[in-house]
């Protein structure tokens, strides 16, 4: 499958790629952003995508850098998957992130894709990654082209599923973004950055670029662990993750958290998983409690090869695992 035809911006500087957002926002096919590119390019081969302008940020400076702060570690949303995976500071500052990183693909993607593009991840469905000719035999769907949604046809909601794995460990550190535009910049929780829609699944407008992710020092030092179903060891994007962070002290669960992937539109944190566990000492039965109200969160459909039952179930086993290990670490 070739690339539709576009014309490449290839910005040095983030005022000029943001001022270049500014003055195509308003063309009738929409600038695409690339940086690592490992899921836009198949998405633009299947031709889900057909920008005018496709807008190559990979050169654009000063957001690469893993920093400390005063106020926990800022991250540029040009670092390479691979740089987050072996950062030493994340790994021992912030396990989970590093965990959830080293999932991801293989070797060689985890070296071209970026922490903001995962992020920015698009939605994906058995019924939408496919090809032109596949679609158009299917009658499209309401993310593309059409006004069915082939998992849930008496609704008019898109269910394609969120697929990021380090957006549920981000969340689990309560992490905020930072979105700049020529206007200027703003910053949100990375929880509201997602709206649980599978079409219009982020809060990011045609003029803006995710430029940082910011940790806080409070999340610090949390033991966390990362689970994902998939059906190859590699490559394969989830089917269902979980992640977990945890602080115990005297044997006790002084605090955790818990966010959920690809079953839902969004990742999500599960409400009521820290006070489930929180002041207790965990056993098997605790553990399996949490699973309990994780699998209770996690509304998978038929967007993916593995049966929605499965899925919800593997939800409620890794969770249990995850949460045991956590407190094991």
């Amino acid at each position: 499958m070739s690339l539709p035809q576009f014309k490449l911006l290839r910005p040095r500087a983030l005022e000029e790629a943001l001022a270049l957002l500014a003055k195509h926002a308003g063309s009738p096919a929409a600038t695409r952003v690339v940086a690592g590119g490992t899921d836009l390019i198949p998405s633009m081969r299947q031709k889900l995508f057909e920008p005018e302008y496709v807008l190559d940020i990979r050169n654009v400076g000063g957001l690469k850098d893993i920093r400390q702060t005063d106020s926990g570690v800022e991250i540029g949303a040009l670092a390479s998957l691979t740089a987050i995976e072996q950062s030493a500071l994340l790994r021992r500052r912030y396990p989970v992130l590093t965990e959830a990183a080293a999932t991801i693909a293989s070797p060689l993607l985890r070296n071209m894709g970026t922490i903001g593009g995962n992020i920015c991840l698009d939605t994906r469905c058995l019924w939408y990654n496919q090809s032109l000719t596949w679609r158009k035999g299917c009658g499209f769907c309401i993310k593309k082209d059409g006004d069915l949604c082939h998992v849930a046809p008496g609704g008019t909601k898109c269910w394609a599923a969120f697929s990021g794995d380090t957006p549920p460990a981000l969340l689990c550190l309560a992490a905020e973004v930072e979105i700049a535009s020529a206007a200027g910049t703003r910053r949100m929780p990375l929880s509201a950055f997602y709206t649980g829609e599978g079409d219009a699944y982020r809060k990011l407008r045609q003029d803006e670029l995710l430029t940082r992710i910011f940790l806080p020092e409070s999340s610090a030092d949390y033991r966390g662990v990362y689970r994902k179903l998939r059906v190859r060891g590699s490559i394969d994007y989830p089917l269902a993750g979980v992640a977990v962070v945890m602080k115990r002290s005297d044997g006790h669960i002084a605090d955790a958290r818990l966010a959920i992937t690809a079953v839902n539109p969004a990742p999500l944190l599960v409400k009521g998983a820290g006070e489930l566990l929180a002041g207790k000492r965990l056993d098997e039965a605790l553990a399996a409690a949490v699973g309990d109200l994780a699998a209770k969160m996690a509304r998978p459909l038929t967007t993916s090869a593995l049966t929605p039952e499965y899925r919800r179930e593997m939800i409620r086993v890794f969770t249990k695992r995850a949460v045991l290990a956590a407190a094991e670490n």
